[in-house]
């Protein structure tokens, strides 16, 4: 036994790294792992929303259709069942977000998603929140187990051009016009004052918007745009 034990104090470090992650990763909790480190990150504030830039006359399928147009046929499916469609959301602010249970700075930014959806969620604020598991209810028992309650959904047919991405999480912030004025590819802490202002903002037409206290990077021209108007 003294021998073993020798034998294992001489092996190096990486090994040790190795074994470790191995074992995270056929256990399934290498996700977990990365995401609480990620979701640690978030927490210092430094990563918040940064809008991507978007040309008004490219779409991301080359086409001379505006992107900045959301698409409304786009048909969903709840988690347990029931079919859904972002036309019925038309008319209010929707924020989007596609996720997977797989996907570590998705598991990173939800409990933000969540704090956020508990301050702002109203008649007139939607969340649509996307999973792409295969498995649906593999998507329902890790909202369930972390007791989110924002709405989640499957897709129920062929995904938009509007909303192609290359990465998840990516998040979309439609207007009640029907533009999709915020895009953000990847985490970011949502939970904000300047959001959350932004986000409530938008639900009301006969303010002066252009006043609201914009967070630096945070919205693209065409955001500032809409506001100002």
């Amino acid at each position: 036994m003294k021998n073993i034990i020798n034998w294992i104090k001489k092996l190096p470090g990486w090994v040790f790294a190795l074994l470790l992650f191995g074992t995270l990763y056929l256990t399934g909790l290498h996700t977990e792992v990365i995401g609480q480190v990620q979701r640690i990150i978030l927490a210092t504030g430094f990563i918040k929303p940064k809008v991507e830039e978007i040309n008004e006359n490219t779409t991301p399928g080359g086409s001379s259709a505006p992107t900045l147009v959301a698409d409304y046929n786009f048909h969903l499916r709840s988690l347990t069942g029931e079919e859904a469609s972002l036309e019925s959301l038309r008319g209010k602010v929707i924020f989007m977000n596609f996720w997977a249970t797989w996907c570590p700075p998705c598991i990173a930014e939800m409990p933000n998603i969540q704090s956020l959806y508990e301050k702002v969620h109203s008649d007139n604020i939607a969340f649509v929140m996307i999973s792409l598991d295969q498995d649906p209810a593999k998507a329902q028992k890790f909202i369930k187990k972390r007791n989110f309650t924002f709405p989640v959904y499957t897709p129920n047919g062929p995904l938009p051009a509007a909303y192609e991405t290359q990465v998840i999480p990516t998040t979309f912030v439609i207007s009640p016009e029907g533009q999709i004025v915020a895009r953000k590819d990847g985490m970011a802490d949502y939970d904000n004052q300047e959001f959350r202002e932004f986000m409530q903002k938008m639900t009301q037409p006969d303010k002066i918007l252009s006043k609201v206290n914009m967070p630096k990077l945070l919205f693209s021209q065409e955001a500032k745009s809409y506001l100002a108007n």
